[in-house]
């Protein structure tokens, strides 16, 4: 027992402690936050755009059609169906090996790739949100001389967004978890941490569980913080 404890604190030891590496752990979970940050604001732009031009398109009366907004929707289709039929392992791959082969900054090649993936699955999230605001509410927002934009900004979206808040909370949560894929082209989050200090000390096990119970905590966090906003949002209803 005395030999189990004495490796179990020397193996410790060298994954954590020896050279501050757990400045390391720190700072990869630093560059994990901020790379879910900007991959989720790109992922909600290109999200919401391509959801708005769906229900654009899908809402147009018979007889009626625009031809521009066909041909966005048809991108727009075609967008989220290879986005969302590919593996984001293999996508990063691509971005990070072929497009942007030469490029050094592993963060931005592995925020684009995240925020593009993200933005197809916001994308169908929204758009079902959308969906689900009864037709008579935006012929309600019509009938009171409101435009298109208007209508939506002030009775589709708000009534929509509380539809959507789970999904679109679990997306995040789902998109904080695949940044450790970006260590696959480079990016320096916690995961390439882990792994380079694994490297150094001929150790995983210590490493990869740490950064598993930093990941863990993390999405407890962020659950809790969701099942708040949502709790708050229920209150608001009532009212």
């Amino acid at each position: 027992m005395e030999k189990f404890w004495a490796d179990f604190t020397k193996k410790f030891t060298m994954a954590f402690v020896t050279g501050d590496r757990w400045k390391l752990y720190l700072r990869g979970m630093g560059t994990t936050l901020e790379l879910t940050a900007c991959a989720l604001v790109i992922g909600v732009i290109l999200g919401v755009l391509v959801a708005v031009i769906r229900s654009a398109h899908d809402q147009q009366r018979l007889g009626k059609r625009n031809f521009a907004l066909g041909v966005l929707n048809v991108l727009c289709k075609i967008y989220t169906t290879v986005i969302r039929g590919t593996p984001m392992l293999v996508q990063l791959l691509i971005w990070g090996f072929i497009i942007f082969k030469t490029s050094r900054n592993r963060f931005f090649v592995g925020m684009l790739g995240l925020g593009i993936n993200s933005g197809a699955y916001v994308a169908e999230i929204v758009r079902g949100g959308l969906m689900s605001v009864d037709a008579g509410q935006s012929e309600a927002g019509r009938s009171l001389g409101l435009d298109y934009v208007d209508t939506m900004r002030f009775i589709i979206v708000p009534q929509a967004f509380k539809n959507i808040l789970p999904a679109l909370g679990n997306e995040f949560i789902v998109l904080f978890k695949d940044t450790s894929l970006v260590s696959a082209i480079g990016a320096a989050e916690v995961l390439y941490y882990a792994e380079a200090v694994g490297s150094k000390t001929y150790e995983y096990m210590f490493p990869y569980i740490g950064t598993a119970v930093m990941y863990l905590v993390f999405c407890i966090i962020l659950t809790w913080l969701q099942g708040m906003l949502e709790r708050r949002l229920r209150q608001s209803d009532r009212r």
